[in-house]
C-alpha cells in the first residue's frame, strides 16, 4: 500500500525516499513565489530544500501565491500534504526521490491576501514563475504593452488589481506607506534579461498608475537577472502513478524532472538572500551571457526540434532525437547559426554544452513530449527563436536553418500532421496563427504578416525570401526533405 504524502507519514516513507531531517514547523518565510507549478518545485523548492537541510538559510522558508483559478487547484493538492512535494529526478541510471519541505504556506487565491502576504516586511523576496508570455511585453516596440486590458484595469484599480504587477505595485504602496524596505522582484522565468524585463513591466505600470510609485520603485527596488534550467515535464497519471508503484508515496502533486539544474544570478538582493551558493547556484556580476546561452541553445534547440518531430508523429522527445534526422538536424542548426550569435564565456565550451544539450534531450526516462515543446508558439518564438534570427541577420551570417524553423512552426500551426492527424490547439492564438499559416498556401509572406509576433523582421528582404524558400520546400516535399537538404 502506498504512503499518503503528509508530514506525519515522513517518518514511514521507504528508506531510499530522501526527506527533510530539518524541523519545518522552526522555518520562517523570506520568500513567496508567485506560480507554484512543476519547474518551481524542482528548481527553487529543490535548491532551498538542500540548503535547509545543510542546516542554513531558515529565515528563507518559502510562501506559495497565485492569481489564477487554476491556482486554487494547486493549493488545495499541496495543502493536504502539508505543502510538501516528492520530486523523483529521472537519471538513466536509476532514479531517485526525494520529499522536499522548503514551501511552509500558501496564501489563498486572493488579490486582498496576495497583497496582505507581500506586504508583510518578513517577506524580502517576492519571485514569480509566470511563463514567457507573461510579462504584458509589446511585439512591435519590445517595450511594455500598456495599452493591455490587463494593465488597464490594475491601473484604473490600484487596490483591487487582477493581475500579479498589480498585487505587487499594491503591496510596495503599502509598505513604503508603513516605512518598510521594499522586496526583491525575482524573475524565474525563461527571457533574456528576465529582471530587466520585470523591472519594465512593474515600472511601467505603476508609471500609468501612480508616477511618484513608479520614481521610487526604480530607485529602491531590486530586480536581479538570473538564468534558470532544470526540464521538468508536465504531471500526468503516469507520473503519478510512478510515484505510487516506484517508491509507494500517493501523492496529489508530485513533480519529475531530470537530474540537472542550473541557475545563475544577478547578487542584488539588498534586503538579503538565502547563501545558495552552498548548494550549486552561481552568483556572478553578469547573468546576460549564461541567460543567451541557454535560452538560444537550450530553449532554441527544443523549438528547433518541436515542430518537425510533431510534424512527423513523434510523441516523446526522446523519440525524436532516436530519429537520426531530428538529431543531425538540432546539431547543424545550433552548430551553423546559433551559437556563432554568441558572445564567448570564460570557462564555458559552446560544443560541449551543445553536447550536454543533446543528452539531457535523449534521456528517454524523463518523458518529456513534443506536444509541451509546441505550446505557447507565439510567445515563444519571440523569445528564443526570432532574436537569434534578428542578431544573425544583422551580423550578415547564414539563416537558412532558422528560416527553416520558423517554416516548420508555420507548417505545424496548419494544425495537421504529415499523415493527416489533426493538432489540437495549443496557442492563445491559434485561429490568428492557423489562419496565417492557411493563407501562406498561396502567399509564403502571409505568415509573416502576424506583426504581434514578427515585428519588423516581417519586412526584411533576406528572411522573406529565405522563409518563402524553405516553407514550399516543407510544404511540397515534407520535413525529411527540407531536413536533408539543409543538412546537404
Amino acid at each position: 500500500m502506498a504512503i499518503t504524502l503528509s508530514q506525519s507519514a515522513l517518518d514511514q516513507m521507504p528508506g531510499e525516499v530522501g526527506v527533510p531531517t530539518y524541523d519545518r514547523a522552526a522555518l520562517r518565510p523570506g520568500i513567496l513565489h508567485v506560480g507554484i507549478g512543476n519547474f518551481h518545485r524542482a528548481h527553487m523548492g529543490w535548491y532551498l530544500d538542500q540548503l535547509f537541510e545543510q542546516g542554513a538559510g531558515h529565515d528563507w522558508a518559502l510562501i506559495g501565491a497565485g492569481v489564477r483559478p487554476g491556482d486554487a487547484a494547486m493549493r488545495d493538492r499541496l495543502a493536504a500534504q502539508d505543502w510538501l512535494t516528492t520530486v523523483v529526478e529521472l537519471d538513466p541510471e536509476g532514479l531517485s526521490a526525494r520529499v522536499i519541505g522548503a514551501m511552509v504556506d500558501f496564501v489563498p487565491v486572493d488579490p486582498a491576501a496576495v497583497i496582505a502576504a507581500m506586504a508583510d516586511p518578513a517577506i524580502r523576496i517576492v519571485s514569480l514563475t509566470i511563463t514567457e508570455g507573461g510579462y504584458y511585453v509589446d511585439a512591435k516596440t519590445d517595450g511594455f504593452d500598456a495599452a493591455h486590458p490587463d494593465m488597464a484595469h490594475d491601473a484604473a484599480n490600484p487596490d483591487a488589481p487582477h493581475g500579479v504587477f498589480g498585487m505587487i505595485l499594491a503591496a510596495l504602496r503599502q509598505r513604503r506607506a508603513a516605512g518598510h524596505a521594499p522586496f526583491t522582484v525575482m524573475s524565474c522565468d525563461n527571457l533574456p534579461e528576465n529582471g530587466h524585463v520585470c523591472a519594465r513591466t512593474v515600472i511601467g505600470l505603476a508609471r500609468i498608475a501612480d508616477p511618484d510609485l513608479a520614481e521610487w520603485i526604480a530607485a529602491t527596488v531590486a530586480f536581479p537577472n538570473s538564468m534558470v534550467d532544470c526540464i521538468t515535464p508536465a504531471t500526468s497519471d503516469r507520473e503519478r502513478a510512478l510515484v505510487a508503484d516506484r517508491f509507494g508515496i500517493t501523492d496529489a502533486a508530485p513533480v519529475v524532472c531530470e537530474p540537472y539544474r542550473q541557475w545563475v544570478l544577478e547578487d542584488n538582493f539588498p534586503q538579503g538572500r538565502p547563501p545558495l551558493e552552498k548548494v550549486g547556484a552561481q552568483f556572478v556580476t553578469d547573468v546576460g551571457k549564461y541567460e543567451l546561452m541557454k535560452l538560444r541553445i537550450l530553449n532554441g534547440g527544443h523549438a528547433a526540434i518541436a515542430y518537425p518531430s510533431a510534424l512527423l508523429g513523434h510523441h516523446f522527445v526522446h523519440d525524436a532525437m532516436a530519429d537520426p534526422q531530428i538529431e543531425a538536424w538540432l546539431r547543424a542548426l545550433e552548430t551553423r547559426e546559433v551559437i556563432p550569435t554568441l558572445k564567448p564565456i570564460e570557462g564555458v565550451d559552446y560544443a560541449d554544452y551543445l553536447e550536454l544539450i543533446v543528452s539531457r534531450f535523449a534521456n528517454p526516462e524523463i518523458g518529456d513530449t513534443i506536444q509541451r515543446l509546441c505550446l505557447d508558439g507565439s510567445n515563444r518564438q519571440p523569445k528564443f527563436i526570432l532574436p537569434t534570427l534578428a542578431d544573425a541577420l544583422k551580423e550578415g551570417r547564414d539563416i537558412d536553418g532558422l528560416a527553416q524553423e520558423v517554416a516548420f512552426w508555420c507548417r505545424y500551426c496548419e494544425r495537421t500532421d504529415e499523415a493527416g492527424n489533426a493538432i489540437a490547439p495549443n496557442d492563445d492564438n491559434s485561429e490568428s496563427l492557423r489562419e496565417h499559416a492557411l493563407a501562406s498556401r498561396g502567399d509564403p509572406l502571409a505568415f509573416l504578416q502576424n506583426r504581434t509576433v514578427f515585428g519588423g523582421l516581417a519586412d526584411d528582404p533576406r528572411f522573406q525570401e529565405a522563409f518563402a524558400r524553405k516553407l514550399k520546400l516543407v510544404q511540397d516535399q515534407g520535413v525529411r526533405a527540407a531536413i536533408a537538404t539543409y543538412l546537404g
